[in-house]
């Protein structure tokens, strides 16, 4: 799990909402695929499709699901997958305005059930500060998957803390 990738990630999507990109696309790597799809599921994104070096071909500009299936991953093309982005707007401001690492790759910080209920509550849990914006998350990866903190103080299991998004 390189969370130095992830970093690079967190910075593009952040730049490139503010350039009001209506698809982009990321490196592909396992961790970078579960945490799309949880963003996905969160509402940050409008579709989340795995390809090539250019982009998929979409049936309309509305319509963001993909005209063919994408091609098989192999040996020789593995190192050119990328995963395609639909970026959400909402009343024309991006839906996802920032995204901040939490755990760098020098300092991995782990949590348990209760700091992270500390956390979505508002409060500051050790040296995290708590979650205070309407529509923030915090994505933790655990070994049941990323999930978003709220999911795994329900769920009560910890992890390490990856992204807060706003």
């Amino acid at each position: 799990m390189s969370l130095v990738n992830l970093s690079h990630v967190c910075s593009h999507l952040q730049n490139a909402s503010k350039a009001r990109l209506g698809l982009t696309s990321v490196p592909s790597s396992n961790l970078v695929l579960r945490l799309m799809l949880a963003l996905q599921t969160s509402g940050f994104f409008t579709s989340v499709t795995r390809g090539g070096p250019s982009p998929p071909l979409m049936l309309s500009p509305t319509s963001l699901q993909p005209l063919e299936p994408p091609e098989p991953v192999t040996q020789t093309n593995i190192a050119t997958r990328r995963l395609w982005l639909g970026l959400k707007y909402w009343n024309n401001e991006p839906v996802l305005s920032q995204m901040k690492m939490i755990s760098k790759p020098t300092k991995r910080i782990w949590m348990d059930a209760e700091g992270l209920g500390h956390l979505i509550r508002g409060r500051d849990s050790n040296y995290v500060r708590g979650l205070r914006k309407t529509g923030e998350c915090l994505f933790v990866t655990t070994d049941k998957g990323i999930m978003e903190a709220r999911e795994c103080v329900e769920r009560r299991i910890g992890g390490m803390l990856l992204c807060r998004v706003i």
